[in-house]
């Protein structure tokens, strides 16, 4: 039951999403709407798409009312690609959606698929740097990785700063290589062990409420910063390694924090990146010779999006029989009383 990438998705209208006539939009060929709510300090959006395999409901008994979510399921790109919706507005994004240019202060840019398990390399080529003060902070954050500050200011981003090879993680800098410049290539591998404690399926989101935005649903998440920052534990045999222009800095970070990994981009003033998630590099990571492409975080989220929306099917239908079976036995009890019948005659 695996998972085939969509290319359209419903029409919608206003922001609330409600029941009503129905027009197909074609998605770009990156998979995602130009338009579209950007993820913010609170709020986390993910594209929907009607879930073919969900149990349809006839259109009068739910109109008025809103679409309910569990018809929907979250839509994967078919290729991994810098996010438009999860980024800091202020950064400028290419066509192929490969390349980003920075604006001002620091601000970050998620990959759209994540990883939890496994050894993961990718690339990053700096286009530009040479405008005066102009900076990045690239490797490896968690979802809440704050968009709105370089990578590293917090406890679920790593970095490597352009400026002195500086590492950086909640905002504490140290030594780490010699630093980068334009035209360098540079790798980022992470290596992830099966004892990482994130869960081993993201979630469907089939519970979360599904708002309209330029003619496409998303289900809008709540974030809970505070509470999975206070759960954080170390996920002991991780490590980031850096590559410059195909020579090991060595590691960067051991024993990270347990959760799944993007890639991330932190760009200050007008510094530029373009991205390559492979399957070709212009230099393969010595000493991993059994590393994954990250380009094949693609399928993966797809499998791992279909166990997520089976694990649900499952236990909705396993709720409702024991919903079922309380109200039987509730009813039986009734009748129990009703008629002053012992327990003990009941056959």
């Amino acid at each position: 039951m695996k998972r085939r990438a969509e290319n359209n998705t419903a029409s919608l209208g206003p922001k609330k999403a409600r029941v009503g006539p129905c027009t197909t939009f074609r998605l770009p060929a990156h998979g995602y709407p130009l338009e579209h709510p950007f993820n913010k300090d609170g709020y986390r959006y993910i594209l929907a798409e009607e879930d073919p395999h969900a149990k349809k409901e006839e259109e009068d008994e739910i109109a008025g009312r809103p679409i309910p979510p569990h018809l929907y399921r979250v839509s994967y790109p078919n290729a991994v690609y810098i996010s438009l919706n999860d980024r800091s507005p202020q950064l400028k994004i290419s066509d192929d959606r490969l390349s980003l240019t920075g604006d001002k202060g620091y601000s970050m840019a998620r990959s759209t698929h994540g990883v939890r398990q496994g050894c993961w390399y990718f690339e990053v080529k700096v286009d530009d740097l040479t405008a005066e003060g102009s900076a990045c902070r690239l490797g490896w954050g968690q979802d809440y990785a704050n968009l709105q500050t370089p990578l590293g200011f917090d406890k679920f981003g790593y970095s490597w700063r352009s400026k002195k090879g500086t590492s950086f993680h909640q905002s504490k800098g140290s030594h780490y290589s010699n630093g980068y410049d334009t035209g360098d290539i540079l790798g980022f591998l992470i290596e992830l062990p099966a004892s990482n404690k994130a869960s081993m399926v993201p979630p469907c989101y089939k519970d979360r409420a599904l708002i309209r935005f330029k003619n496409f649903l998303h289900f809008e998440e709540k974030d809970t910063v505070e509470d999975t920052e206070k759960q954080l534990t170390a996920c002991i045999g991780s490590k980031i390694i850096c590559y410059k222009n195909g020579v090991s800095q060595g590691v960067a970070y051991n024993d990270l924090y347990n959760g799944r990994y993007y890639p991330c981009f932190s760009l200050y003033r007008s510094a530029g990146v373009t991205a390559n998630f492979g399957p070709s590099f212009k230099h393969e990571p010595t000493g991993y010779p059994n590393y994954t492409p990250f380009c094949q975080a693609a399928d993966l989220s797809m499998v791992e999006g279909t166990l997520s929306d089976m694990i649900y099917y499952v236990e909705l239908e396993l709720d409702a029989k024991e919903k079922l079976t309380k109200q039987q036995t509730n009813k039986a009890s009734l009748v129990v009383k009703k008629n002053k019948i012992k327990p003990s005659e009941i056959s």
